[in-house]
């Protein structure tokens, strides 16, 4: 049996995939790439491959949600920049999605460029992710 702040979490993790796949989906196919792309970040947070793939076959609609902290926002985001990256295609669509979030997360929407920018180079290392999170919070929040 879980408990509540477990349960609480793992609610997290869920709706933080939900928010890739609708990212994935916004250009109207799922590339192999990204699915894969899905299951990799799904693991990274502790989810089992059968939890991604009931996300993955779920038919209802995708609700986007808002990280609390300005930290989780900022990793969502990260995440969400992989995803836009895995198919090696950067649509418009997905472009659109990225400021929307932004928007959403309450950050200036310069922010989508400078991330497209930074992960055109290929994606900052997750230990230095936390020193470039920070820089971009203080100029973009």
């Amino acid at each position: 049996m879980i408990g509540f702040f477990e349960h609480q979490y793992l609610s997290y993790k869920k709706k933080h995939v939900k928010n890739l796949l609708a990212l994935a989906n916004a250009d109207g196919h799922l590339h192999d790439k990204e699915k894969a792309l899905l299951f990799k970040i799904g693991e990274k947070y502790g989810l089992k491959e059968r939890q991604v793939k009931s996300i993955l076959d779920s038919k209802k609609g995708l609700e986007l949600y808002i990280p609390e902290s300005d930290d989780e926002k900022m990793d969502q985001l990260y995440d969400i920049l992989l995803m836009v990256y895995a198919d090696g295609i950067v649509d418009e669509n997905e472009v659109n999605f990225c400021k929307d979030m932004v928007d959403k997360f309450g950050f200036k929407e310069a922010l989508v460029d400078r991330l497209l920018y930074l992960f055109e180079k290929g994606d900052p290392p997750p230990e230095e992710w936390d020193n470039v999170k920070h820089e971009l919070l203080e100029e973009y929040k």
